[in-house]
């Protein structure tokens, strides 16, 4: 793995690569997962806005009470970490060269679902203890008071130090079956060295998903099918964003895994049975695999 591959440009690439070679997999995938959870995403700013409430589509919901809220928040909760889990399976297997497989992949949710939601709950109860201070203060002090300004100045990198060294934590839960506080610890071993590069993915996929969110704010046309377009449109950008996040990820977990000198094992494990010669492999050619820096 050359050292000019370890930055951004070398995830986006490593990840095109991967979803490219697995294209049919991976849309059914984001078909399945993400498309809903992006249109929800999408959608959900316009229906409840009250400045919307003239619309059709508003008086369709309207009536929503906090039961269909929490059904609604514990669905997209669903999807998005069935979503993670099966995205980061296929892409690790994807990196090794290993078959992909629908049903295959779809199975490994199962067993990945509860490590990954408490990872999900510790890591977002973490990052929410610490970023506390921040609407206390405001409830007693204006936006624009200097004690306010210095807090947040103060509190909002630690915030973004904590997101971005934490964004392993998924990934490791997923292929390494671990939960609890080993994901977090682990998380913020592995990215250490790789600081600069996550955060730069980090910053890379938040500004565009967010700039894409902050569209359906906009005003909206009354034409029905301009409307509908926009919608389309704005999902099927966002499915893809998420789906490149997610794989952006795992190969981000895959080159801090070769910073620390952990990949090369795992790539001599993978095809240990290729270059073993048993005694009772009379008759076969044992295959020589060599994993050369470049």
């Amino acid at each position: 793995m050359a050292s000019r591959s370890l930055n951004l440009w070398g995830i986006l690439s490593e990840s095109k690569r991967i979803i490219n070679a697995h294209s049919r997999h991976f849309l059914a995938l984001s078909v399945v997962f993400l498309l809903p959870l992006s249109f929800s995403l999408t959608v959900s700013p316009f229906l409840f806005s009250p400045s919307h409430s003239h619309s059709h589509i508003h008086i369709l919901i309207r009536s929503s009470n906090l039961p269909r809220t929490l059904t609604l928040t514990l669905t997209l909760l669903l999807l998005s970490l069935c979503a993670v889990s099966s995205i980061t399976h296929s892409v690790f297997l994807g990196f090794f060269g290993r078959p992909v497989k629908l049903l295959h992949t779809l199975f490994s949710i199962l067993p990945s679902f509860l490590p990954l939601l408490t990872t999900f709950t510790l890591s977002h109860l973490l990052f929410f203890s610490l970023s506390l201070p921040l609407p206390l203060l405001l409830s007693f002090l204006p936006l624009t008071s200097p004690i306010f300004i210095s807090a947040s100045l103060l509190l909002l990198p630690t915030l973004i130090f904590l997101r971005v060294s934490l964004s392993l934590a998924p990934v490791i839960s997923v292929v390494e079956s671990s939960c609890g506080l080993r994901p977090l610890r682990r998380s913020f071993s592995l990215t250490a060295p790789m600081l600069p590069v996550a955060l730069s993915s980090f910053l890379f996929f938040t500004s565009l998903q967010s700039l894409l969110l902050a569209t359906t704010l906009l005003p909206l046309s009354p034409h029905p099918a301009l409307l509908s377009l926009r919608f389309v449109l704005a999902s099927s950008l966002l499915t893809i964003l998420l789906l490149y996040h997610a794989a952006a990820d795992t190969v981000l977990f895959m080159y801090c895994k070769a910073v620390h000198g952990e990949l090369a094992l795992d790539i001599a494990h993978e095809f240990a049975w290729q270059y073993f010669s048993l005694p009772f492999d009379d008759g076969k050619v044992p295959h020589v695999v060599s994993v050369v820096r470049v």
